[in-house]
């Protein structure tokens, strides 16, 4: 088991000179068996929320400035830790070679701005993929000994898997199809200009290349920027309103925003959720050719867990 506590989170900028290093193929960086995900968690025991920064990344998603943190703030700040735990632990992957297929993160109550917290992120389930592997990033946050805030960021590392290799690959994702415009949600086409890659990534710490811009991103086979995942799930929940103060919010990244783009957000009404069992679906799709980018749901939390 190796863990690590830091007195505040990792700046970004001491964080990619790691990376960069970490990219080299030789000597102590040469990547271990893929067959198991390094024994680690890295904690932050005092987290203090940079008000700056909460306020940078309000604006630049949507979020009204209400005192409360928001829903997926801190997935965005357990990236440094991530990013950390890829570089300076056993990591059996490739960091350029990771694509984010799946967030879900569930808020047990509203945090506000100032409070001060602990946050912890360990390797989880590690898994065949029909595609390659997959794993898991967990992200803990507690008040005191009170767990508040929970969430799961998976990602693949694409592979060729040999004939003869025993696998167990996961189920096909589901096939997204454009529901109808409900009269009561929220319907709304609106642009992701060119430069929301660079200007998210001084909000969020993020500056993978493929983000930044066209000839960067061309780099590793993308024909122009793509926006954050991310980015793209704050900027749907910030225009859906105001969640309920306990509940799951749960996203499968589909196709890549190419920049600049055009989206249509499609949702279906918040205000319907008043028991565990109903559910609030969403979606962001290409405005020119309805392709979709992601697909959610958001859930009430059953008080029972």
């Amino acid at each position: 088991m190796s863990d690590k506590h830091y007195d505040a989170l990792p700046k970004a900028h001491t964080t990619y000179a790691n990376i960069i290093k970490s990219l080299l193929p030789i000597g102590d960086n040469a990547k271990v068996g893929k067959d198991e995900l390094p024994q680690a968690t890295y904690y932050v025991d005092d987290l203090h929320i940079d008000q700056s920064n909460l306020e940078d990344y309000r604006k630049i998603c949507g979020f009204a400035d209400d005192g409360k943190v928001p829903v997926t703030y801190f997935s965005v700040l357990s990236q440094a830790l991530q990013m950390n735990m890829m570089v300076k632990e056993p990591f059996p992957f490739a960091m350029l070679g990771l694509v984010h297929v799946d967030n879900s993160v569930t808020q047990y109550r509203p945090v506000g701005e100032r409070e001060t917290v602990a946050m912890s992120v360990t390797f989880d389930n590690l898994r065949d993929h029909a595609q390659g592997q997959q794993f898991d990033f967990v992200t803990t946050i507690k008040s005191h000994e009170d767990v508040i805030w929970q969430g799961t960021s998976t990602y693949l590392s694409r592979s060729k898997k040999p004939d003869n290799s025993v696998s167990t690959k996961s189920a096909p994702r589901p096939v997204t199809v454009k529901p109808m415009v409900d009269e009561e949600g929220v319907h709304s086409i609106f642009e992701v200009p060119e430069d929301i890659g660079r200007r998210y990534a001084f909000v969020s710490g993020d500056f993978n290349l493929i983000h930044l811009h066209p000839l960067s991103a061309r780099a590793f086979g993308f024909p122009k920027a793509i926006a954050h995942g991310m980015w793209s799930k704050a900027k749907c929940l910030a225009m859906m309103g105001e969640l309920p103060d306990a509940c799951t919010v749960e996203v499968s990244f589909k196709l890549p925003i190419f920049l600049p783009a055009e989206v249509e957000l499609i949702a279906e009404p918040v205000a319907k959720l008043e028991s565990v069992e109903d559910s609030c679906n969403f979606g962001l799709y290409s405005a020119k050719n309805d392709k979709p980018h992601l697909a959610g749901v958001v859930k009430l939390l059953n008080e029972d867990k």
